[in-house]
C-alpha cells in the first residue's frame, strides 16, 4: 500500500513527533504557562472588586485579602515564566535532535539521488533548503509548536473568563474576536494567497541561485568592469522577485490594517455595551467592578490575538519551506540492482544509446551514440561544443540514467553494478576542479582514505605537483583558500589528477581537463596524464585536437550522434568531419599578432 504523502500542518506535526516525548512534555508545560499567564488577571479581578467594596471607607479595605491577591499575581506570573522557560528547554531538545537528523536524512538522499541531478539543481537551491528551510523547522519546533499551544489554550481560558464574569460583555469583546479571526482567515486561508507564498519561495530560491553563481563569478564581473546588470541572470531574478514580492506585501495592506485596529481596540466593542448596561443596573458597585475588570483585561486580547497572526505567519513560510525540502526528498534515488554484478575487464561499450537532460522534452542530447572505448586504450572524444561530449563522460560514471539503450564496462550493464561499486573503478577529472577547504594531503586522499603518507607524496610526485607543494606554508598540511594560500587552475588541476592516481581505478575519464592551462602547466599535466593513464581504459574528451592525435581511437561526436572513428591518420584520410575540423585548428594554431603601423595590428 502506498504511503500517504502529507503536506501542511500535518506535515509539520509529522516531523516534531518523531522526539514524542520531548515535544509531549513542552506542550503540556506551555499549555501551563498559557493558563498561568491568566491568573494575574484574575488576582486583579478581585483586587478590584475588594476596594470597590470598601469604598469610600478604605479603612475598611481587608489588606490582607489585597496582599494574597497581589502574592497570587506575582506568583502567576513567575509560574509562567518558569513553565514557559522549561517548555522552550523541551522543545529545543526535540528541535535540536530533529534538525540533525534531517540535515543528515537530506545529505544522505542527494548521495543517493543521479549525481547529475546536482549538476542541474544548482547549489544555491540546495544551500536555501539545508541551510534555511531545514532550520526554519528547527524554529517551528523549538518556539512556534510551543506558542501554537499557547495560541489554542489562550483563546479558550481567555473566552471562559469573559463569559463567566459578565456573558454580555464577554459576548461583545468575542465579537472583536470573531471579526479579528475572519480577517486572519481571509488573509491566510485564501489559495491565493498560499500560491503567491509558494511563489515568493520559487523567485527567493531562484534569486539565491543566481547570487551563488554571481558571487563565484565576481573575479570576471570585476575584470570586465561589469556590474549587476550585466549579468542578466541575476539580474533577472532580482527583477521577478521584485515584481512578485512588492503586490504580494501590498495585498496584505487592508488585512493587516483591519486585524492591528480591531485587536488594540476591543474596549470599543466593550464600552458601549458596558455604558448601556450601566445605565440599566441596579448593583452599580458590583457591575462596575466588572466593566473595570474589562476594560483592563481587553488589551491582553491584543496580546493572544498577536500570537496567533505570528504562529500563523511563520507556520505559512515554514510550510512551504518543508514542501521545497520534500519535493527534493521525493526525488527518486538511483535505482540500485537486486543482484549487483561486477566486470571482469575494462571495456566500455556504448550501445544505441538515447539520453535527453529533460524527459518530459523530446530534445536528445545523445541519439543513437555507439562506440567501444577498448582496455589499455585512449579513446578520445571530439567535436563541436554542444554535439554531445560531455555528456557521453558524465554517462559514463553513471551521473545519468541513458533514456534508452544501455552501456556496459566489461560486457556488464553499469546499471546492474552498485554505484559504490562503479564509482570505485571510475577516476574522473573534468574542467572545472573542486577542491576542499582542507589540507593538500586530505585533498588528495579523496581518492583513496585508506592511501598512506607515503603513497599520497608518490601520487602528487607523478602528478608533477609535489614541487610546488613543497614551497607552501607547511607543505602537504597547508589548509587551502586558508591565510592567503591559492592554487592557480593548472594546479589544482595537478592535484585532482593525483587525487587520481591515488585512487587508481582502471577506467579515466578526462573531460577537458587541459582546457585552461597555460603551456607550462599543460605540459606538467600531460607529464602526469601519461602516469595517470598507463595501463588503464581511457576515454578523453578534448577541444584541442593536437592532444589527441596520438590516441589509439578519436570518435568524432557531432549533433548528439557518432559522424565518424578511427585514428589521427584515417580520419584525415577520409576527408570528413575530422579533416574539416583539423584544418581549422592548424589555422588557428599558427595565428599570430603583426603590427599594423597606421592599419592598426591584424592576424595573419
Amino acid at each position: 500500500m502506498e504511503k500517504t504523502v502529507k503536506s501542511g500542518w500535518p506535515r509539520l506535526v509529522e516531523l516534531a513527533a518523531t522526539k514524542k516525548a520531548w515535544i509531549m512534555s513542552s506542550l503540556f508545560l506551555s499549555a501551563l504557562a498559557s493558563l498561568a499567564s491568566f491568573v494575574p488577571y484574575v488576582a486583579i479581578y478581585f483586587i478590584i472588586r475588594e476596594v470597590l467594596a470598601a469604598y469610600p471607607h478604605y479603612a475598611r479595605l481587608d489588606v490582607a485579602a489585597v496582599m494574597a491577591y497581589g502574592w497570587l499575581a506575582l506568583a502567576g506570573i513567575a509560574g509562567n515564566i518558569i513553565l514557559y522557560f522549561l517548555a522552550l528547554a523541551c522543545s529545543h531538545m526535540a528541535a535540536f535532535g530533529t534538525l540533525y537528523e534531517l540535515k543528515v536524512g537530506f545529505a544522505t538522499h542527494l548521495a543517493k539521488v543521479p549525481l547529475g541531478f546536482h549538476m542541474l539543481a544548482g547549489s544555491g537551491k540546495l544551500r536555501k533548503v539545508m541551510d534555511e528551510n531545514i532550520e526554519k523547522v528547527e524554529g517551528f519546533i523549538a518556539h512556534q509548536l510551543p506558542d501554537i499551544v499557547a495560541a489554542l489554550v489562550a483563546p479558550l481560558v481567555m473566552a471562559a473568563i469573559l463569559l463567566t464574569l459578565d456573558w454580555r460583555l464577554g459576548l461583545a469583546a468575542l465579537l472583536a474576536v470573531a471579526l479579528s479571526y475572519f480577517v486572519l482567515e481571509r488573509a491566510y486561508g485564501s489559495a491565493g494567497k498560499r500560491e503567491m507564498m509558494r511563489e515568493y519561495q520559487s523567485k527567493l530560491e531562484d534569486m539565491n541561485n543566481a547570487t551563488v553563481e554571481y558571487i563565484r563569478g565576481i573575479s570576471v564581473v570585476k575584470a570586465f568592469r561589469q556590474t549587476v546588470y550585466s549579468f542578466r541572470r541575476l539580474h533577472r531574478t532580482i527583477r521577478a522577485y521584485t515584481d512578485m514580492v512588492i503586490p504580494y506585501t501590498l495585498s496584505w495592506e487592508n488585512y493587516m490594517s483591519a486585524f492591528i485596529v480591531i485587536v488594540n481596540n476591543v474596549y470599543l466593542f466593550v464600552l458601549p455595551v458596558g455604558i448601556c448596561i450601566g445605565m440599566y443596573t441596579d448593583e452599580h458597585a458590583a457591575f462596575a467592578g466588572k466593566f473595570i475588570f474589562y476594560l483592563v483585561f481587553t488589551p491582553a486580547v491584543a496580546s493572544v490575538m498577536m500570537k496567533v497572526l505570528y504562529v500563523m505567519s511563520n507556520g505559512m513560510q515554514i510550510m512551504d519551506g518543508v514542501a521545497v525540502m520534500d519535493g527534493y526528498l521525493a526525488r527518486a534515488p538511483l535505482p540500485q540492482p537486486a543482484q549487483p554484478k561486477e566486470a571482469a575487464s575494462w571495456d566500455i561499450c556504448f550501445n544505441e544509446v538515447v539520453f535527453t537532460y529533460d524527459e518530459a522534452s523530446e530534445v536528445t542530447a545523445l541519439n543513437g551514440v555507439s562506440f567501444l572505448a577498448r582496455q589499455n586504450e585512449v579513446t578520445a572524444i571530439v567535436g563541436p561544443s554542444g554535439g554531445g561530449k560531455s555528456t557521453i563522460a558524465h554517462l559514463i560514471p553513471r551521473f545519468f540514467d541513458v533514456k534508452s539503450g544501455g552501456i556496459s564496462l566489461g560486457g556488464v550493464d553499469i546499471r546492474e553494478m552498485a554505484t559504490g561499486y562503479l564509482m570505485e573503478k571510475v577516476s574522473f577529472v573534468f574542467q572545472d576542479v573542486f577542491l576542499f577547504k582542507q589540507s593538500v594531503r586530505e585533498n588528495i586522499r579523496m581518492g583513496s582514505p585508506a592511501a598512506t603518507d607515503e603513497e599520497v607524496v608518490a601520487a602528487a610526485r607523478a602528478a608533477q605537483c609535489h614541487e610546488f607543494i613543497d614551497k607552501l606554508p607547511a607543505g602537504y598540511d597547508t589548509v587551502i583558500g586558508a591565510k592567503g594560500v591559492h592554487l592557480s587552475g593548472g594546479e589544482k588541476q595537478r592535484l585532482a589528477i593525483a587525487r587520481a592516481i591515488v585512487k587508481d581505478a582502471p577506467v579515466v575519464v578526462l573531460d577537458e581537463a587541459t582546457s585552461f592551462a597555460d603551456p607550462e602547466n599543460e605540459h606538467l599535466i600531460q607529464k602526469a596524464f601519461a602516469i595517470l593513464m598507463k595501463n588503464k581504459t581511457v576515454v578523453m574528451i578534448a577541444h584541442r585536437l593536437g592532444s589527441v592525435r596520438g590516441a589509439d581511437k578519436i570518435i568524432v561526436v557531432e549533433n548528439g550522434r557518432v559522424a565518424e572513428e578511427g585514428t589521427h591518420d584515417a580520419l584525415l584520410g577520409r576527408r570528413g568531419r575530422y579533416r574539416e575540423m583539423w584544418e581549422i585548428y592548424m589555422q588557428a594554431a599558427n595565428w599570430r599578432l603583426a603590427g599594423g603601423g597606421k592599419e592598426g595590428a591584424r592576424y595573419v
